[in-house]
């Protein structure tokens, strides 16, 4: 790290303009300065611009991704569909842009991108505590997430990228301190990085407590947590495609979840955001055919966890046959045998997760469940404003069943809830999506077990291999 001191140094460049622009990449035409500021600092190389579409070979995140032809420089856009032709009025000629990041504002063959290549600004900083560490989380880890840990803080010390394959409750964001503790204590710049917001509000507290007096920023949309140059930052994948070779560390949480492993764009935005050198360490319950197969190669180094921390076995779940249940929603009907299990459980005031295929059935689902009077039901999906206050109200026990998309699949834990899948046959249903509705359950050391129940209208491949999927690790877990 250049700290530059000499003040005639310093005043060969803008440190607003620094300030605003180290670790970013902006359009010059986004730029709050004059043009003449600006081609000074490139004239002086504080600044070096670069065209936003050109050609280009190489691949987005190790393992993930293959080579690329035509890219957009800013959201890495290679899909030919995805790209226009257009008459020019500002260089004249014929121009190419990009349609896949148009809401960012258009970008063309000749728009020059911007990005700070002076020297760095200074870093926040964080001092350790009383007892000389900066991570001042009281909990105790457990044999398998020791080993894990300790494995992953020498690979990142030796710039080698991680693979944490880790059941569901397996502890993964805890066995990440020493790791994230080493890189603070040496002053770089972390990121924990996960395609959701949901995920990125569960995991925000749990690190500011985790880290007290170390600066922590909550990127995602609608944020009020926003600290500018924090070491260490949550946010949403999303949130990184302004970011160009800013942080020394990234882990990347549920690296197998949608959108980021179906979106290069987003896979694209936080390879921009690492350093050249910077490390990544990759967390999941059900790695991606790329990530599995480079760890099982010995490509990719890594370690495999099969038992959750409290020592107990995942929930396996187990099917039920409901008949036709679109057209018994159709008709105004809820399934006898769901229904029965619903009371039954509401009636032992357990909370419950049902998770259903689409939000058209979401809202015909809550509407029929709120008239059988089971107990306080909402229903919430990714566009629904009020989400997060109602995942809220569900975590303190006021709401008792929580009707929702796969948008909560993942990330939220709720101590002593029970999950059930209405329509566990439909197509939206995966191995992946069914493993982690699973792992909803028993996740609480004083509650750790629990129903987990597919209600379907026949099975698929995706239930017996996600049921097949806890099995396996049940047994490599010892159980």
């Amino acid at each position: 790290m250049l700290l530059f001191r000499d003040d005639s140094i310093r005043s060969d460049f803008n440190h607003d303009l620094q300030r605003f622009l180290y670790g970013r990449e902006y359009r010059v035409e986004e730029l709050p300065f004059s043009k003449e500021t600006i081609k000074q600092h490139v004239r002086k190389g504080f600044i070096a611009l670069q065209h936003g579409i050109e050609t280009a070979d190489g691949g987005l995140l190790p393992f993930l991704s293959g080579g690329r032809r035509w890219v957009c420089r800013r959201c890495g856009n290679t899909d030919p569909e995805l790209f226009g032709t257009c008459t020019c009025g500002r260089c004249n000629r014929s121009c190419a842009y990009c349609r896949r990041c148009l809401n960012m504002g258009v970008i063309r063959s000749c728009t020059e991108l911007a990005t700070w290549i002076g020297p760095e600004p200074r870093r926040l900083s964080a001092a350790p505590g009383e007892n000389g560490r900066l991570c001042q989380w009281s909990g105790i880890l457990s044999e398998e997430q020791a080993a894990a840990a300790a494995e992953l803080v020498r690979c990142q010390s030796e710039g080698e990228s991680f693979l944490i394959w880790a059941v569901t409750g397996s502890g993964k964001t805890e066995l990440l301190f020493p790791a994230i503790e080493r890189a603070l204590l040496r002053n770089e710049r972390v990121v924990l990085t996960t395609p959701r917001t949901d995920v990125v509000r569960e995991l925000f507290p749990r690190m500011k407590a985790a880290f007290p007096n170390v600066p922590v920023s909550a990127l995602y949309a609608g944020s009020e947590d926003r600290i500018p140059d924090a070491p260490l930052v949550i946010s949403t994948a999303h949130q990184l495609i302004r970011f160009h070779r800013y942080f020394d560390r990234i882990f990347i949480d549920e690296v197998d979840a949608f959108p980021f492993h179906f979106d290069p764009m987003l896979q694209y935005a936080v390879q921009k955001a690492a350093k050249e050198t910077a490390p990544f360490a990759y967390l999941t319950a059900t790695p991606p055919p790329g990530l599995k197969n480079a760890f099982l190669r010995g490509d990719l180094r890594g370690i495999k966890i099969a038992r959750r921390f409290h020592g107990h076995p995942l929930p396996v779940p187990r099917f039920c046959w409901i008949g036709n249940w679109k057209k018994s929603v159709a008709k105004g009907l809820l399934p006898p045998a769901m229904l029965k299990w619903i009371r039954e459980k509401t009636e032992a005031g357990i909370r419950i997760f049902l998770f259903v295929p689409s939000v058209s059935l979401l809202r015909d689902l809550t509407e029929l469940l709120q008239r059988e009077a089971l107990g306080p039901t909402a229903g919430v999906h990714a566009d629904d404003p009020d989400r997060h206050a109602k995942v809220m109200l569900f975590r303190e026990g006021r709401i008792r069943i929580l009707v929702t998309t796969t948008i909560l699949e993942r990330g939220v834990t709720i101590p002593a809830a029970e999950a059930a899948v209405f329509g566990a046959d439909d197509p939206v249903f995966d191995e992946q999506a069914l493993v982690q509705i699973a792992g909803r359950v028993g996740r609480s050391p004083d509650h750790p077990a629990g129903d987990a129940v597919f209600f379907h209208n026949g099975r698929t491949l995706g239930m017996v291999r996600a049921r097949r999927h806890i099995e396996r690790m049940n047994e490599e877990g010892g159980f």
